[in-house]
């Protein structure tokens, strides 16, 4: 069972992300989830940018526009004291997307540096040295992939200069870098010494094992025993290859099968198949998914890492369309989850309470 010691998993600290507590489409005002997030005994919270500017309009009374810095930079420092109050620590600012790859001279290279600049204001008002850049999803012919490489070195010498670091994360539905393998052979090139990896259990069971495209829900360019070989291999060389001190966190969800399979086009907000996916059908592990996140979550703890495990779910049930959750209760039920993840992760036999909570 990958030969884990238990007693290793205790120390592992727990995170949630804000903006994935209640309904994706509507969710409960910020410091209700703060409160359920702290009462369900984590210890910290992944702030998410779509936070700050929903409490925001609630803390100044109008509308905060995302880069009116100075207003950010006031609404982050009012965060973090409410952080505070609850003893959660702002362990992570994200998302930062569609950064890396613009040509010289573009609009969208100004805007991701301008945005740089602001997001580098935001987290130290909030107390965060951290940062999740997502491997962007831009169409491959707006980018000059020679750039990516230079812009990331540049990102991670900017957050230096504040003692901050950038964790970098395959979302599985990037154009450029959708699997682990890819976000780790960027960063080994980037090679700064505060840039690491922000691994995902959902992005990398997601792109390599899973997909909404299909009626099985799985990849079908192999057969079913070809392709959980194939993913197999890949998890024991991301146990075996990526150094623990370049695994910043990981990120836990599950997916649910989706009731049709989705067209492989942009919709209509712009998201790829898995971009969609991600954003409405992330339970918990153990509440309805298919996705193989042990695996996943073993194969990071056997690189030795032990630091953050951050549950990031977006639950809208499983036809992406639920509505209100009691967020008090769904906190708590992440909380049992992290229990009996690492249980399983290390082999151990889960007790009857924590499976049945």
């Amino acid at each position: 069972m990958g030969g884990l010691d238990y007693t290793s998993l205790a120390t592992i600290p727990i995170s949630y992300a804000t903006c994935s507590l209640g309904s994706p489409n509507s969710p409960p005002p910020l410091l209700d989830r703060l409160d359920a997030i702290s009462k369900a005994g984590f210890s910290g919270v992944e702030l998410s940018f779509p936070d700050i500017l929903s409490y925001g309009q609630t803390l100044l009374g109008h509308e905060v526009q995302p880069k009116n810095w100075d207003e950010l930079e006031n609404v982050a420092g009012e965060i973090k004291k409410e952080c505070d109050k609850r003893n959660l620590g702002i362990m992570m600012l994200q998302p930062f997307a569609n950064f890396e790859g613009w040509p010289q001279g573009s609009d969208g290279r100004k805007d991701a540096f301008e945005r740089l600049d602001g997001w580098i204001r935001i987290m130290t008002a909030a107390g965060t040295d951290m940062l999740q850049v997502g491997s962007t999803d831009v169409k491959l012919e707006k980018l000059d992939r020679s750039r990516i490489v230079p812009d990331l070195q540049e990102l991670a010498d900017k957050l230096a200069k504040n003692g901050f670091r950038v964790a970098y994360e395959n979302w599985c539905w990037s154009t450029h870098a959708p699997d682990w393998k890819d976000v780790w052979e960027i960063v080994q090139k980037v090679d700064r010494p505060n840039i690491g990896l922000c691994l995902d259990t959902f992005q990398t069971a997601g792109g390599e094992w899973a997909d909404p495209r299909t009626e099985s829900g799985l990849l079908e360019d192999v057969s079913k025993d070809e392709l959980d070989k194939r993913f197999k291999k890949s998890l024991e060389e991301l146990g075996k290859t990526i150094p623990k001190d370049k695994v910043y966190l990981l990120q836990i969800s599950d997916a649910y099968k989706v009731p049709e399979p989705l067209k492989d086009e942009r919709d209509d907000d712009g998201l790829l198949p898995r971009g969609r996916w991600s954003h409405d059908f992330r339970p918990l592990p153990y509440n309805g998914g298919y996705l193989p996140i042990v695996d996943v979550a073993r194969a990071v703890l056997n690189t030795g890492f032990r630091g953050w495990f951050s549950y990031e779910v977006f639950d809208g049930g499983k036809d992406g369309n639920s509505g209100d959750v009691d967020i008090v209760a769904y906190a708590r039920a992440a909380k049992n989850v992290h229990e009996r993840l690492l249980a399983e992760c290390a082999g151990v036999k889960v007790s009857e309470e924590i499976a049945t909570r």
